[in-house]
């Protein structure tokens, strides 16, 4: 599928999969590369997946999505999401990237890494856990829409146990926030078709 109206009016939320089909690491890995060019603040891309796909790893998972177990059980892979509170360390990996793969003057790095970096050190934990979930948010709505193109279905889960789930994955909560998970396959069924609100409902001109 190549046409973005059509991938866009095509993705839907799929609670069941072909338990038999697995996408390849290969795949997986193109997927989330591409995910991965989604904007974030400062170009810190905080996000970090945990792809559980293992039987194991997905038996550790489903005692923790207590209502998306259909999901867990028949999903190529569980996608968990979590939003890195302390990103910044890859701060000078990044920028020095970039002007070494000439996208960025050195005279530009040198002004902007330490705004950058300073500032969210001077961050509240709360004020950093906005600005993560909302960049590993963007991350993910384009994810689904990536998959899509690859011909899988996704569904986005927020029902969780939030408090467990780090433990459970090797993600200490004191530095990640979970953000959501995405379960991600081939669909057993098509999904039906679910209701938008027209742009008088949600939209104001100023």
């Amino acid at each position: 599928m190549e046409n973005f109206t059509d991938i866009l009016n095509s993705r839907k939320s799929v609670k069941g999969f072909d338990p038999e089909f697995k996408i390849s690491k290969e795949e997986m890995n193109e997927i989330l590369e591409k995910a991965a060019t989604a904007p974030s603040s400062v170009n810190m891309q905080p996000w970090r997946v945990a792809v559980v796909e293992s039987d194991e790893a997905k038996a550790k998972l489903r005692p923790l999505v207590q209502f998306n177990t259909n999901q867990n059980d028949t999903s190529s892979a569980m996608l968990v999401i979590f939003g890195d509170l302390q990103c910044y360390e890859n701060a000078e990996y990044i920028y020095d990237s970039a002007v070494e793969k000439g996208m960025m003057p050195q005279e530009v790095r040198d002004q902007i890494l330490p705004l950058a970096k300073n500032g969210y050190k001077s961050l509240t934990r709360e004020q950093m856990s906005d600005i993560v979930k909302i960049d590993s948010s963007l991350m993910a709505m384009q994810l689904m829409l990536i998959a899509k193109q690859h011909g899988y279905d996704t569904n986005p889960i927020g029902g969780f146990e939030a408090n467990q789930i780090g433990e459970v994955l090797g993600y200490p909560l004191e530095r990640y926030v979970p953000v959501m998970i995405i379960a991600i396959g081939k669909q057993a069924k098509a999904p039906r078709d679910s209701f938008r609100m027209p742009n008088e409902k949600f939209v104001e001109f100023q």
